[in-house]
């Protein structure tokens, strides 16, 4: 089939049975693959599916496979939801103990096998819900991933981190978030769906990036730099640790900055940003691209 910006790729359903539960998800590969494919794993939001999740988003990461160096692989979560890093939320997923760490592994390790795959190439995309799994891989099972990426998703204060024993890898981070979040706030404090149904406090998206700067031994501070009318940067970098950089979309909203609008209650979406070639050129998930997520 072709995405809509007539870029030619093949898209395939697939499921496993994890933990006697069947899963499901979807790989999208370009005509050809070329070596060892890095690894895409797209996380959805609350309330949504990997299709769902690919259609609002316009397709546009389908477009990292391309020229055949990467696949994208969009996960469904358990009843529309994952079982995420907070303690605070109350999810099917949650309330039936779903093991999603477990439905990840089994994922990567379906892609190594069926597609040849590189292990050591597999990034995580979470928005907001999905956000929040991929932050609980970062931190319970760090071995599946070399770097990760978060929109309209902030780390978990202390007393709202599942994850009893923290573990720790160095990973590029990349973090999307917009300061009229409705959900999510940027400057931190309780999420929630528009008040109602919290699910527990978030740090801030410029102390969340702080946080894993942090972890990746970066000490230097970084100041914003604005790169468009409603977009800032912020890098943190230090000689041979990975980065992490926080884009701040000034009056974004719990949305996926790119080619087509959310619903207007999400907030306004930015269309002078384009979150999926951010994400491929931060991890170099194209032939043709320098990752920005290496050590540098």
């Amino acid at each position: 089939m072709s995405s809509s910006s007539a870029v030619e790729t093949s898209l395939e359903k697939r499921s496993l049975d994890v933990g006697g539960r069947t899963r499901t998800f979807e790989v999208v590969k370009g005509a050809a693959t070329s070596g060892k494919p890095a690894v895409l794993l797209v996380f959805h939001g609350s309330n949504q599916s990997g299709r769902r999740f690919r259609a609002s988003t316009n397709e546009s990461f389908d477009e990292l496979t391309s020229d055949g160096a990467a696949l994208v692989a969009y996960l469904d979560g358990y009843k529309a939801h994952w079982n995420d890093a907070r303690v605070t939320i109350d999810f099917a997923a949650r309330k039936e103990g779903v093991d999603d760490v477990a439905f990840t592994r089994a994922v990567i390790d379906d892609l190594v096998a069926a597609d040849g795959a590189d292990r050591e190439r597999v990034y995580a995309f979470g928005y907001s819900n999905g956000g929040q799994l991929v932050l609980r891989l970062a931190i319970e099972a760090p071995e599946l991933l070399a770097g990760m990426a978060l929109v309209g998703a902030s780390q978990p204060v202390d007393g709202n981190l599942v994850v009893e024993h923290p573990r720790s890898k160095r990973l590029p981070a990349v973090l999307i978030h917009g300061t009229k979040d409705p959900l999510v706030p940027y400057a931190g404090g309780v999420a929630s769906l528009w008040g109602f149904r919290p699910r527990g406090e978030v740090m801030s998206a410029p102390a969340s990036a702080r946080y894993l700067a942090d972890r990746n031994g970066i000490t230097t501070p970084s100041a914003a730099t604005r790169i468009s009318d409603d977009v800032d940067v912020a890098e943190y970098r230090a000689d041979g640790t990975p980065p992490v950089v926080l884009y701040t979309i000034r009056g974004g909203g719990h949305t996926v900055p790119g080619r087509k609008s959310f619903p207007r209650i999400m907030g306004r979406t930015s269309h002078s940003f384009d979150t999926a070639t951010v994400v491929a050129e931060f991890f170099g998930l194209s032939a043709r691209s320098e990752p920005g997520g290496n050590e540098q």
